[in-house]
């Protein structure tokens, strides 16, 4: 399973300027004793204020005080600076960071820009082609999601050839279809190339501008901007590795990351220790078929070491909901014996209280089940992957 790292906007669009496309000029700050400096390199006039989290829906978010909003126009830096406070170091909620919300630890401010016409656009790998798609609309500003459902013909895709590249003839027809004309097209046109050299330069996993605008003087801006980009490919990019902030993930997570394990956690209480990714999310479907919710998405991979088994006991065991846990193998590389000396270390280390159901096939099964049957541990055995998340459940659950 392919993971991203996310930057913020005031980080995305820093990017976007190397790549010479255009966006608001801004400043960031991380605490109110910065606010002064950060929009003394403003002009003064209408200013923008904007909570920097990993999460969609800001402007229509809550913070858990009640105040509303996590982007707020400001008719002068005054009012900017003002609104900031009330930001900074308070949990904003919006529709995808859940009720637990994420706290607010820099503001992003940015000149209010003028605009004409709202668009769409992003680029991101097209996964039955195996290409970059550039995705356009002229409906920015909103969900995207609603206009696929809604209006599906006011989206359109360009697919690009990836040995040759954006072709002009493609920028053309993107133009076209997003129907700017005059000098808001030669602007644009200029933005697009720039926009895809970005992302092709680092890797981007995905670039959305939403929305892209265009202005009274035919300028045209990115005044939104998400990027996130392949876990796999980040040992190019120390420059990029740099501008992770760990504070926007969660502890669990980057502890797996240090031993090479996929992890997302989740809001069940049964956790699961499996490897490769489809039998993670198989083994997933199956708890919740019983009636059991997933607390995690763990996969230790084809070749786990017996340390990473209990690196991965320890994280799963961090999340106070986990009321028992389900370890699902399949040992096609991955021998089963190795799997189970790891979990036999993992319990004995950290004094395991909680039900344990493991389900082993494959690669050296019958020593992987000797050596738990000789260890003493109070865990029980699934034969079949269905066996033992019916297990787990009705333990979770007595």
């Amino acid at each position: 399973m392919t993971s991203r790292m996310n930057i913020h906007e005031y980080q995305a669009k820093a990017l976007f300027e190397k790549f010479g496309v255009p966006v608001p000029q801004g400043a960031s700050a991380k605490s109110a004793a910065e606010f002064d400096a950060a929009l003394a390199s403003l002009p003064e006039g209408p200013t923008m204020v904007k909570s920097q989290i990993h999460a969609g829906g800001r402007g229509k978010g809550t913070f858990t005080d009640g105040f509303k909003g996590g982007v707020k126009f400001c008719k002068t830096k005054a009012d900017a600076k003002e609104i900031a406070g009330k930001m900074i170091n308070n949990t904003l909620v919006t529709v995808q960071t859940g009720p637990a919300g994420r706290k607010v630890q820099t503001i992003y401010f940015t000149v209010a820009s003028d605009i004409k016409k709202e668009y769409y656009l992003a680029i991101l790998l097209d996964r039955a082609s195996s290409k970059p798609v550039i995705v356009g609309s002229t409906e920015g500003g909103v969900e995207i999601e609603k206009v696929a459902h809604d209006t599906p013909e006011k989206l359109f895709k360009i697919l690009v050839d990836p040995a040759y590249g954006l072709a002009d003839f493609q920028v053309r027809e993107l133009i076209f279809k997003l129907g700017f004309t005059g000098a808001e097209a030669k602007n644009a046109a200029k933005l697009i190339r720039n926009l895809y050299n970005a992302y092709w330069a680092t890797d981007a996993a995905m670039i959305e501008v939403n929305p892209l605008i265009t202005t009274p003087t035919g300028d045209v801006l990115a005044l939104d901007a998400k990027v996130s980009f392949d876990d796999n490919a980040l040992f190019r990019h120390p420059e990029i590795v740099a501008l992770r902030d760990l504070n926007e993930e969660d502890p669990k997570e980057i502890e797996a990351s240090k031993f090479s394990l996929s992890y997302i956690a989740l809001d069940g209480n049964i956790a699961c220790l499996v490897n490769g990714a489809g039998l993670a999310m198989s083994t997933m479907d199956i708890i919740q078929h019983f009636g059991g919710t997933p607390a995690n998405f763990l996969d230790v991979g084809g070749g786990a070491s017996k340390d990473q088994v209990v690196a991965a006991f320890k994280i799963i065991l961090g999340d106070p909901n986990v009321k028992g846990i389900l370890v699902n193998i399949f040992g096609g590389i991955m021998d089963c014996n190795v799997i189970a000396t790891g979990i036999v270390e993992a319990v004995k280390e950290v004094g395991l209280k909680l039900p344990l159901v493991v389900r082993l096939e494959g690669n050296n099964v019958a020593a992987g089940k000797a050596t738990l049957a000789a260890s003493g541990l109070k865990l029980v055995s699934g034969d079949t992957m269905a066996d033992a998340a019916q297990k787990i459940v009705k333990l979770v659950a007595a």
